[in-house]
């Protein structure tokens, strides 16, 4: 498969202007050749911050979590001292992966041949090296990962050069101190996985903008104040928010809810962070590409305890029963429509006053999404190039 030039990167991104009043969608070809699959990889998932996990899992030392970003295995480790770590999870022996799932342990042992490696990553032990000319096991260490705790969660980097996310998005994890000030205490609760036909750039356009809202969701404005909702965009995230909950609604029940605001944040390029009216809680959706015109969609929940109270079983059964199958069927009637001769690309929808029926988060992302392309094309360090 060629790699994408700078021309095609031109091509995909014409009509596209910085005004988002002014400007085009991306066209539909970034959506449906499986070369710009591959490129999103590369170009975006290789080289931004992406989630592993909430901070619950990695609290005391020997904490870890397995997990796969961008095809590439990766494990996090709390070390003894109570540091962070990162590594390719991928034994320098012969390449077998080292830590699976997640959990606690005192070393990381390789299930292949034991060779183990302490929580920082360097060999301590390989069996029956002791008596081999020119192997010493100090020389030996796991190939490191940036790793970073942020808002509660725990993301990491396979861009060795990549600023700290700190540094990219650090009024992000003000406002969310600001908004959810208990999101590191919260605890998992559920999980909601699905395999959507869809490009995984249909669904975060999809996701970032509510000018859908009063047409497919007709629980959702009865649930949100749509007439505050504001979508707010910056460097590399965007925020919409909106009183919300104060009511009786037709999408949950809402009663006694100490959160009474719709509270939504959009990292990039894949991660989406909640926070619905109701009881303490913190969603996390995030999407992932599995494949040409595939994504694999996780929304994790957590909240105060991790026994779901009875307004919780039904926020989640409205979230799992009604909205997103509104918005998967959405979107992958979209992407059947981007594969036909008959849609190239359309016009973003803009409201200057910022109010949620307008696309301007969308027009945000696209705009990030066209600096990735150039940015990997020319051969220069991934970098939040698009201006807030």
């Amino acid at each position: 498969m060629a790699p994408v030039t700078m021309a095609d990167v031109r091509r995909v991104g014409a009509g596209y202007h910085q005004d988002p009043g002014r400007s085009m969608s991306l066209r539909s070809e970034a959506y449906t050749d499986p070369r710009w699959l591959e490129t999103d990889v590369r170009a975006i998932f290789a080289r931004t911050w992406q989630l592993v996990c909430h901070v619950e899992k990695l609290r005391s030392p020997g904490g870890y979590v397995s997990a796969t970003v961008a095809g590439m295995p990766i494990a996090v480790v709390r070390d003894r001292d109570g540091a962070l770590r990162a590594f390719y999870n991928v034994c320098k022996h012969r390449a077998h992966e080292l830590l699976s799932g997640s959990g606690t342990t005192r070393a990381i042992v390789c299930p292949y041949h034991a060779w183990t490696y302490g929580l920082d990553g360097r060999l301590r032990a390989a069996r029956r090296t002791s008596g081999m000319a020119d192997f010493d096991k100090n020389e030996i260490c796991l190939d490191q990962v940036l790793v970073e705790e942020f808002g509660g969660f725990v993301y990491v980097n396979l861009d060795p050069s990549a600023a700290p996310l700190g540094e990219q998005a650090g009024d992000l994890a003000a406002e969310i101190a600001r908004w959810a000030p208990d999101v590191a205490e919260l605890t998992f609760a559920k999980r909601l996985t699905y395999d959507i036909a869809s490009d995984w750039k249909n669904v975060i356009d999809n996701f970032l903008e509510c000018y859908h809202c009063h047409i497919a969701h007709k629980e959702f404005v009865d649930l949100v104040d749509m007439d505050t909702y504001e979508v707010k965009t910056h460097g590399i995230w965007s925020s919409h928010f909106a009183e919300a909950g104060k009511q009786e609604n037709a999408a949950y029940d809402v009663a006694g809810a100490s959160v009474t605001e719709h509270a939504v944040w959009w990292l990039w390029p894949n991660t989406c962070l909640l926070r619905y009216p109701g009881r303490g809680n913190f969603m996390v959706l995030q999407v992932i590409p599995a494949g040409p015109g595939r994504t694999l969609e996780t929304w994790d929940f957590y909240f105060e305890t991790a026994e779901l109270m009875d307004a919780e079983v039904e926020a989640v059964r409205y979230i799992d029963e009604v909205l997103q199958q509104q918005d998967i069927a959405i979107v992958e009637s979209v992407q059947r429509g981007m594969s036909t001769p008959a849609f190239d690309q359309g016009r973003i929808v803009y409201d200057p006053s910022g109010s949620g029926l307008s696309e301007h988060g969308v027009h945000h992302f696209h705009g990030l999404v066209l600096d990735a392309y150039r940015s990997w094309v020319e051969g220069t360090p991934g970098r939040p190039a698009h201006p807030a």
